[in-house]
């Protein structure tokens, strides 16, 4: 038995040795730059120790702090859309009344724009949005809804706008795969029996679909909120890296990454790091609260 346990060990050793190289040590180094002045130059061991000034700092950083509210207008504008088109298209693809056929082709077309390099989306919104030669202006134009072309990339409003929709464009698919297979999930039985009782389509959804779905919209939302939070790519790539116009589209990701690359504030950079997972967490667990299923009590 026991070198039956030793054999064990030594079959997940790689695993663990190579999880705590890349993975653990990076965690607590970061953590370690954080409370230095590390510029990236001259070695570690040259870092002058400041403590917690690195998260001061963070805490009087109104850029920090815009950039914080940058990320969740732009994640919460185009979520909540999204979330919204992927649900109706789950519930009318899995309704038992309807029966779509070709659900599977569908389920794969809407997924298609998930697989595409955000890069490839970059240029081909850059096309689209283009001012001068835009498509979207040119079909605005054509049907008379303006009178001028519009410098989408260049207003605070229409970049966000413009970033939010391109995110739900990229992300509905997968959304409404999951949520098409919690529904898909959900026996018919209960469902059945609720209409031969005489419940209304609102009924059967309020009652019996939106109960049964708690868990998969909370793996959705938090999911999500994760992969808002960490909004870098589309940003840098749509605007000249900087987060421009005026700084609108400048996320907590891609000031990091300015503040690391840019200005060589490696130690700050690494606080606003820390920043972030805090932040991710404390939203995690205000909608893991809200959502959470509250236990029906027995009587006695």
């Amino acid at each position: 038995m026991g070198k039956n346990s030793n054999k064990a060990y030594l079959y997940i050793a790689p695993f663990v040795i190579v999880f705590l190289t890349f993975n653990i040590y990076p965690i607590l180094l970061t953590f370690y730059f954080s409370l230095t002045s590390y510029s990236g130059a001259g070695g570690i061991d040259n870092a002058a120790f400041v403590g917690v000034e690195n998260y001061l700092r963070l805490t009087q950083d109104k850029y920090f702090i815009e950039s914080l509210i940058n990320t969740l207008i732009i994640w919460g504008s185009g979520f909540f859309i999204q979330l919204a088109i992927a649900f109706g298209l789950a519930l009318i693809f899995s309704d038992i009344q309807l029966k779509i056929k070709g659900v599977g082709f569908f389920r794969t077309l809407f997924y298609l724009p998930n697989i595409i390099t955000v890069a490839s989306v970059a240029l081909l919104f850059n096309l689209v949005l283009d001012w001068n030669y835009g498509a979207l202006n040119q079909m605005l134009l054509d049907t008379g809804i303006i009178n001028q072309p519009i410098n989408w990339l260049s207003d605070a409003v229409y970049s966000r706008g413009a970033v939010s929709a391109i995110n739900t464009w990229m992300w509905f698919g997968q959304t409404f795969i999951i949520l098409l297979a919690g529904i898909s999930g959900i026996s018919t039985d209960y469902l059945e029996a609720a209409m031969i009782d005489g419940a209304n389509w609102w009924q059967r959804f309020y009652h019996i679909t939106l109960p049964q779905l708690k868990p998969i919209m909370l793996y959705v939302m938090i999911t999500s909120l994760i992969g808002g939070l960490q909004m870098f790519d589309l940003p840098l790539l749509l605007t000249d890296g900087m987060g421009a116009p005026r700084g609108a589209l400048s996320t907590m990701v891609l000031y990091l990454y300015n503040q690391a690359f840019k200005y060589n504030n490696f130690g700050y950079a690494s606080a606003i790091a820390y920043g972030l997972f805090m932040i991710t967490v404390v939203f995690s667990i205000i909608i893991f609260r809200t959502m959470k299923t509250k236990p029906v009590k027995k009587g006695v």
